[in-house]
Order: C-alpha cells, then structure tokens, then sequence
C-alpha cells in the first residue's frame, strides 16, 4: 500500500500457495523477498529459503528476480534490512552464522548469485557451538548490529558488530563469580569464521569462557538410516569418571525447534558433581528439510535419532549403562516416551514436562485449539497411512503389558 494513496486498498505481492512461505522488507525502491516459492512454474518449492526482489511498484510485483541462493551446505533462516546493511541469519551444517552484505545490491545483477559473492562479512563468534539471539536492532538508519551470543561453556555475551567498520565491541559479558578464576579468554586466534582470511581490526577484545573446567564437544551420531545426529556433549574434566558417570539427555525434535544449548548457571551443579549432559538435535527440528526429515510419516525419525544419540552416550563410555536418564517437554516428551517403549531399558529415568503422550485421541479430536494446526506435523488421523504411523509410535497406545 502506497502511504499518499491509501484508498487504493493493499497489493498482493504473490498469491497464497500451500507450504511456500514470504518474509518481505522494503528497501530503496524494492521489495526483498525472504522465500521458499518454486524458482518456476514447473518446479516444486525449494527445500529451503532464498532471497529475491521486485521493484516496489504494483504493475511490478510480480517481475521476481532472485538476488543470492545461500550455496550447497547452507540455509538462510531470517533476514534484517537497513539502510546501509543486509544482515542474513544463516546455518552453516546446522550451525548458526550471521552476516553483513553491504546495500544496495547492484540493481543490474542478472544472475543469482551465492552469499559468497556479495562480499559478506561474516560477524566473529567464539565457538561453533554458540546461540545466539539478536538484540533489538529496530533503528533502520544505523550500522551497528547488537547480538546476545553465548555457549554451554560462554557466559551470555552481548556484543555490537560495527556493520561499517566490520569491527565488533563487547558491551558486557555474564559474571559467574564463583569459578571467576578459571575463566579463561578467548581472542583473535580461536574466533570462528567460515572466511579463513577474516581480520579483526580490534584485537584486544576477548570473551571468557569455561573450557578449562569443562568440555563442550560436538559429535554426529550415525541414526537408524545412516543419517549423522548432531549431539553436544558437556561434561566437568576434573569430575567426570569414564564409565561410571550419570547423564542427562535433552531432546524436542518438533516444529523445526532447535535445542536450547546457551549458558545456563543452573547446569553447574550437576556439572561440579560428574553428570554429563547432552543435547539431541534429532530430526524435526532445525532449518527446513531437517525440519520435514521428521514430521508426518518421518516422525519416526525423530525417535530413532534420540535413541541413537542415547546408545552412542553409553557405548563410548561417556555414560554408565544404568544412569542415563533423559528430559523432555511437550512434544520432546512424546520424543522421550516413544523411546522408552521401544528400548525400555535405555534410560534409567525420564522428566517428562507437559509430555504429548496421548497423540492418536489428541489428534482425532477436531474441536481441540491445536488439533488441525498439528496436522502439518504429526499428520492427519483421517487419512489412514498418516493414521498408521502416528499410532506406531504414539507413547499412550504402545505401552508395554510388563
């Protein structure tokens, strides 16, 4: 809608298709368009996001033209415009990145081109295990980019990257005062990039981090189809006992809902007292196509995934046989009490917070708030394949007669 001539109703930038998704910001004359859309008629959408434009004019809305696939063994997963700055938030096999293309985008670009060719600059981080959340960036006039970062072993930092300068300051960092002497930092050499030539103009600025009391390591779990799992695994080097440790594992694997990994001082105590906890990022969470891997009929994946991960804990001796418990909450609790049906024996004890454990009737029940929304991931009861496969897993409807 023009703002000098509201009256004339608002413009349908594309029309409504199932599945496809837009995300729009307007920029210089333009509409970017954050989009799964079918590049062509002939195609069907794409297993993830990329980023398109047409001229903000409303006989022009439809003349899409694509700006930048995100590559091969990337995704783009949300994007900030400013006046100077694009900022993408992007996975990097499934770890997260974000960067800076400088606007505007040459208008006369014909050929869409990969992130790479922008010349992005890619924001400093201290780990490639870090969550990080973005602050609020709600002023479209400035160069400075404002994130939380943080990690199982980084106490949450906030940081501004100088978008202009390419240069980042650190604002303020969370104290842990009871193991303040064993923070250790983190600077030039050890920050990640997937830009090996990356500088960093500021070379004094350093994080803390707990990596000398504890190990944040990331594997991948080969699953039931040779899928590799992304498991993080913590755990105290002094308190730790190979073989003989407890252990915790987290997993949710719904609605393309990654895990919370960032800091947590509540972890310390089990830390301090030898307990390894992991982390799961199964399939039907994460960015698109993991997303589906595990929904519908591939819901099953998600449960195999889990116990993967809670077989690998144990084999490798991280975790005793018998003190492997694991969490779960809402539809992880449907994760976690599925696995406990098919390996009873797997897990010595289970948290299940608000667990979804009675699906089949949940699902049968049309009159219920979440009940047709959940279609899309669980499946629809009323057609009988999708019926089929929620109740082979469902955790109410295959418990053990033992």
């Amino acid at each position: 809608m023009e703002s000098d001539n509201v009256r004339e109703g608002l413009w349908p930038i594309r029309k409504r298709v199932d599945k496809v998704q837009y995300f729009l910001e307007h920029h210089n004359g333009f509409f970017y368009i954050l989009t799964n859309a079918p590049v062509n008629d002939t195609e069907m959408m794409t297993e993830g996001y990329y980023l398109a434009r047409c001229q903000a004019e409303k006989s022009l809305v439809d003349r899409w033209q694509i700006v930048t696939f995100p590559g091969s063994d990337c995704t783009i997963q949300d994007m900030d415009i400013f006046h100077d700055n694009l900022v993408l938030f992007l996975q990097k096999n499934r770890t997260p990145l974000f960067c800076s293309i400088n606007m505007p985008i040459d208008v006369d670009v014909q050929e869409p081109k990969e992130v790479n060719d922008l010349n992005p600059w890619y924001f400093p981080i201290p780990s490639n295990m870090c969550s990080i959340i973005p602050g609020s960036n709600n002023d479209f006039m400035s160069s400075t980019y404002r994130l939380v970062v943080s990690s199982p072993v980084i106490p949450d930092l906030t940081v501004d990257y100088d978008l202009r300068k390419r240069t980042f300051t650190i604002l303020h960092q969370e104290e842990v005062t009871s193991l303040s002497a064993n923070l250790g930092t983190v600077g030039k050499s050890n920050v990640s990039s997937i830009q090996q030539n990356l500088q960093l103009v500021e070379t004094s600025q350093s994080w803390s981090d707990l990596s000398k009391l504890y190990s944040c390591i990331r594997i991948e779990v080969i699953s039931h189809d040779g899928v590799l799992i992304p498991l993080v695994i913590l755990y105290s080097q002094e308190a730790h006992r190979h073989g003989e440790s407890p252990g915790i594992l987290y997993g949710y694997g719904s609605y393309g809902e990654d895990l919370d990994k960032s800091w947590c001082s509540e972890r310390l105590s089990l830390l301090s007292r030898g307990w390894v906890l992991a982390f799961a990022d199964v399939r039907g969470g994460g960015d698109l196509s993991w997303h589906q891997a595990g929904t519908k009929a591939n819901k099953i994946n998600s449960i195999h995934d889990f116990a993967a991960c809670g077989m690998h804990l144990i084999k490798e001796g991280l975790v005793h046989q018998n003190r492997l418990c694991a969490i779960g909450c809402s539809a992880g609790g449907l994760l976690v009490g599925a696995v406990i049906n098919m390996l009873p024996d797997l897990f010595s004890a289970a948290v299940l917070k608000v667990p979804f454990l009675d699906i089949c009737n949940t699902m049968l029940d049309p009159t219920l708030p979440l009940t047709v929304l959940d279609y899309e991931e669980f499946g629809d009861p009323n057609i009988p394949a999708e019926f089929e496969a929620i109740c082979s897993y469902s955790p109410y409807d295959n418990l053990s007669s033992g």
